[in-house]
């Protein structure tokens, strides 16, 4: 089983590390999840309290700090991985898959709509930077 999955493995010769994008999407949506879940254990979304919140995760919960500079870099590693991606898929011709492509562009057009109600919309910690930008 391991023979076929990793040496007899059915990929083209001319396979580069432009295709490792994939991978680092999906190990960077685990790290965003697992450590997006934590951090809402103990963060508190009320206006009065929410930097006393990530105050107390940072110094009292255990590697908080390393919980949040985690998600907050892992954001950014899933962008960089997710344009990358993309642009592997347009230099190499992949938008000749008309299914393939279509179903890519769906999945990034979700992404950009998940990170704009993430960061702009939340009720009282409105970014005006976030949305200008």
């Amino acid at each position: 089983l391991i023979n076929d999955a990793l040496i007899d493995l059915p990929a083209p010769s001319n396979i580069s590390s432009w295709w490792n994008f994939g991978s680092l999407l999906g190990i960077c949506l685990l790290i965003q999840i697992l450590t997006g879940l934590f951090l809402a254990m103990h963060y508190t979304s009320d206006t009065a309290t929410a930097f006393q919140s990530v105050t107390h995760i940072c110094r009292d919960v255990n590697y908080g700090w390393i919980l949040r500079y985690l998600h907050a870099n892992g954001a950014s590693m899933f962008f960089i991985c997710l344009f990358l991606h993309v642009g592997r898929g347009l230099y190499y011709g992949s938008y000749i898959y008309t299914e393939t492509w279509n179903v890519g562009i769906l999945l990034l057009f979700a992404v950009m709509a998940t990170a704009f109600m993430g960061y702009v919309l939340p009720w009282g910690q409105m970014s005006f930077w976030g949305a200008a930008v």
